[in-house]
């Protein structure tokens, strides 16, 4: 079997109230149709979690206008750990998430007019070209709202889903060779060295840095590759300074930015490129796990910063809860997507909130 990089499957995002916050990215992101809603304890994680098994809730929901999907992450164990100071751009970890939308002006307005986004910028231009801007959640997440042409199905939202992460390294040649050879990401759509206007209203963001965008040259392939579409990952790394580790201090599912998580086919396989690069992975869920009805194989490493990239090989997925209809992906071919009506028919899945 073939290793395959399906696509982005999720940004996961730590929160003190899941309910609240996945109501608000309803509303923000479109991401209404929910794949699990999983209320139980983890137990695989012990490294991230104080050696401890850790009660959460996890929801996991798409945008089915395209791209990846949301994990809002909630600790019920009462022993949460914040950041000590809040994010500065190029600090080692997730610092924003990337959002694809098709209309800037209609996102713009969008945030402008919602109760708990930050707008934090006015639409700027990235090194390529490409209108974006920045706004924050009500809980301190940054997203960068990305122009882009992806499109699955449309659903009249003024967003699709995620598009990627903007993530800050401590020596960009380094983390360019790691993604491109474990990920893929092998095409640099930009390589700049600055002090960047779109940057400045960014905490921390008026120092030199150098940023790089990168994308896949393969097409996307996998059953649910149609939903997700291309991706990018936005490195950047503080030239003025010496950054910190946003993770550290604090567990896995803790508020902030978790994970990026790739859909994969042939973990086996995954866990050959790992090793070829020196990172193994730090925990393996085995074929086993479950989240509330979908179930796969779940997998982290680290990036050469200790940021954690999940991989998940997914073998159910609900079609209709009511109805008992599941997805099996397991007996498919890798390469092949599903039929674009059955992806499109997800859309009956769609909710306006959680309780």
């Amino acid at each position: 079997m073939d290793t395959i990089i399906c696509g982005i499957q999720q940004i996961g995002v730590g929160v003190t109230d899941v309910v609240e916050a996945y109501n608000w990215y309803i509303k923000a992101f479109g991401c209404d149709v929910m794949m699990a809603d999983a209320d139980g304890v983890a137990e695989r994680m012990l490294p991230y979690t104080g050696g401890k098994p850790r009660r959460r809730r996890a929801v996991l929901a798409v945008n089915l206008q395209g791209g990846g999907g949301f994990e809002i992450w909630q600790p019920m164990d009462g022993n949460i750990h914040q950041m000590e100071q809040p994010a500065c751009l190029g600090d080692l970890g997730t610092f924003a998430g990337r959002v694809k939308t098709l209309d800037i002006n209609r996102a713009y307005l969008h945030f402008k007019s919602l109760e708990g986004a930050s707008v934090l910028c006015e639409i700027v231009a990235t090194p390529q070209g490409r209108s974006h801007f920045f706004i924050s959640d009500p809980y301190g997440n940054v997203f960068d709202i990305v122009e882009d042409g992806f499109r699955f199905m449309e659903l009249g939202l003024p967003t699709g889903g995620i598009d990627g992460e903007l993530l800050g390294v401590s020596d960009m040649d380094r983390s360019m060779d790691f993604y491109s050879r474990l990920l893929g990401f092998d095409t640099v759509e930009y390589d700049r060295t600055d002090v960047f206007d779109d940057f400045k209203n960014l905490n921390g963001g008026n120092g030199r840095f150098r940023r790089v965008l990168l994308s896949r040259s393969a097409a996307p392939e996998g059953p649910l590759s149609p939903v997700y579409g291309p991706g990018h990952i936005e490195l950047v790394q503080a030239l003025d300074r010496t950054p910190v580790k946003l993770f550290e201090g604090r567990w896995w599912g803790d508020p902030g930015f978790i994970q990026i998580c790739f859909d994969v086919k042939n973990m086996k396989g995954i866990r050959e490129r790992a090793l070829a690069l020196g990172h193994d992975f730090v925990c393996d869920g085995g074929e086993d796990f479950k989240m509330d009805k979908a179930d796969g194989h779940f997998t982290y490493v680290e990036d050469p910063d200790g940021s954690l990239i999940e991989f998940v090989e997914t073998f159910k997925i609900p079609l209709s809860e009511k109805l008992g209809i599941y997805l099996n992906l397991k007996k498919r071919n890798e390469h092949k997507s599903l039929p674009v009506l059955l992806l499109k028919a997800l859309k009956f899945m769609r909710i306006k909130g959680i309780q």
